[in-house]
């Protein structure tokens, strides 16, 4: 597969079909998101939204969450924000998410199944990591969404002025509904 897309590639570039995704590094609407890495959103979440390239910093991860306070996903929001102008975030979670129910302590018997050493399992959680959570999933895509907006509210580092918002995407339709938080 990668040798296909590598080949695709060459193409895209030897046609010059790149110049019609042509922008600066700048988001134009001064917008980040946060969501979920879920390959139904690829082009359903920007064309659901009305979004063209420029427009906003997406940040995807697994659930669309945050696993540590000072982790990639708050780096990257903090970078957007204070180096390229990102005045707005918007934190969906979608309908149907994979890591609803998701079960850390079986992802791990998977990962020793396909050769991770009892050994490294260990060293993870000796340095204080707690694997079944940070690998385990959310019970409530509602509630999600709600427990990111609010630790990305009153997390120390984020800026005050910075307007925070929580939605759920219907994974079919695109339809965006808001997540109430309470202040």
């Amino acid at each position: 597969m990668i040798n296909e897309v590598m080949e695709y590639n060459k193409k895209f570039v030897e046609d010059k079909a790149y110049e019609p995704y042509l922008t600066s590094k700048y988001p134009d609407k001064k917008l980040a998101i946060l969501t979920c890495m879920d390959t139904r959103l690829t082009e359903l979440l920007p064309a659901a939204l009305g979004l063209k390239n420029g427009d906003a910093k997406i940040i995807k991860n697994a659930g669309g969450v945050i696993t540590h306070p000072y982790g990639s996903v708050v780096r990257s929001l903090l970078v957007a924000i204070i180096e390229l102008g990102v005045e707005e975030v918007m934190v969906i979670g979608h309908t149907d998410c994979g890591v609803q129910g998701m079960d850390g302590g079986k992802l791990l018997e998977e990962l020793t199944h396909r050769g991770v050493s009892q050994e490294h399992i260990n060293i993870v959680r000796n340095s204080g990591i707690d694997l079944e959570k940070w690998l385990g999933g959310f019970e409530c895509v509602e509630q999600s969404v709600r427990d990111t907006v609010i630790a990305l509210k009153n997390h120390t580092l984020m800026p005050k002025n910075i307007t925070i918002t929580g939605f759920i995407m219907d994974s079919v339709t695109g339809e965006l509904r808001q997540v109430p938080v309470e202040e």
